[in-house]
């Protein structure tokens, strides 16, 4: 009956050794799949974490472009404001050189009709030196015809010839200033010509001034709209960098747990080993004992 109940107790012993060994080769079956999933994790994460390194590297690539992209607008804002400037002067210039022209034209009109009223003059003068020549031959006729009022009309002679020498001096002075008068007048005519020129020129660099500015206001609108892309693609970049991050933690946190779970598991297996060895131990002693 002894020997009896230790073959069934051998029997037992046997049978959970056998399911021990099960349960163990199920645990190690599990230990692989766990070990596989790890490794698996583990690449995943050497992949994130280099593809993490390029969305670094092409972060920094897209802020130094940010960056001179910024430095160039700030430039073309200057290159605006210096345009903005040159064209304000311009147009200072032209009103003053508009107000030089209209001041020309008065003083042009002014000195012509200056020029007829000395023609008046002159033509005045001319008359009155016919008529005193007139009646300088008038006098030279009663002098001939009347010898004894000569001494009485000398001095009359004498004081008609200095104001026909005055006449004459005034005359050439009236011609001379019609002389001056004229080429005053061309002269302004020149600088007239001269000033509508410069408008004229004036109006090309303006035009071209303002097509230049219409074409940096464009130049500028491209490049805020070029910034606003890149800008909302940074903050696209950094949410999924973001994204990756959390997903990075979580495969951390799970490797934790694995490892916890693995090192569960070593203790197991250490109990179940030194389990199996204490069956062993009893078995042998029971091999012994009935031997």
């Amino acid at each position: 009956s002894i020997i009896r109940r230790q073959r069934q107790e051998l029997q037992l012993l046997i049978a959970e050794l056998k399911d021990r060994d099960r349960e163990l080769n199920d645990m190690v079956v599990v230990h692989q799949r766990h070990i596989q999933a790890w490794e698996d994790d583990r690449q995943n994460i050497l992949t994130l974490a280099e593809r993490c390194s390029l969305l670094t590297s092409e972060l920094n690539e897209r802020n130094a472009i940010i960056k001179s992209l910024n430095k160039k607008l700030k430039f073309l804002e200057s290159e605006q404001t210096d345009s903005k400037t040159t064209l304000e002067n311009t147009q200072q210039r032209f009103r003053e050189l508009t107000q030089k022209v209209t001041d020309s034209s008065a003083h042009c009109q002014a000195l012509e009709e200056k020029n007829q009223s000395l023609h008046c003059s002159i033509l005045e003068l001319s008359a009155k030196a016919g008529q005193l020549q007139a009646r300088e031959q008038e006098l030279l006729t009663m002098l001939q015809l009347k010898d004894k009022a000569l001494m009485e009309t000398t001095d009359q002679i004498a004081e008609v010839t200095s104001k026909f020498k005055k006449l004459e001096s005034a005359l050439h002075v009236a011609k001379s200033e019609e002389f001056s008068l004229s080429r005053e007048q061309l002269d302004l005519k020149l600088t007239l010509k001269d000033l509508v020129f410069q408008i004229n020129k004036l109006k090309d660099v303006l035009s071209e001034k303002m097509r230049e500015n219409s074409k940096q206001q464009a130049e500028i609108i491209h490049l805020k709209q070029e910034n606003g892309c890149l800008r909302s693609e940074l903050a696209l970049a950094v949410e999924e960098a973001q994204r990756k991050d959390q997903l990075y933690q979580f495969a951390k946190s799970k490797q934790v747990r694995i490892e916890k779970e693995l090192s569960s598991l070593r203790q197991v297996c250490i109990k179940q080993q030194r389990d199996l060895h204490f069956l062993h131990i009893n078995l042998e002693s029971s091999r012994n004992s009935r031997q």
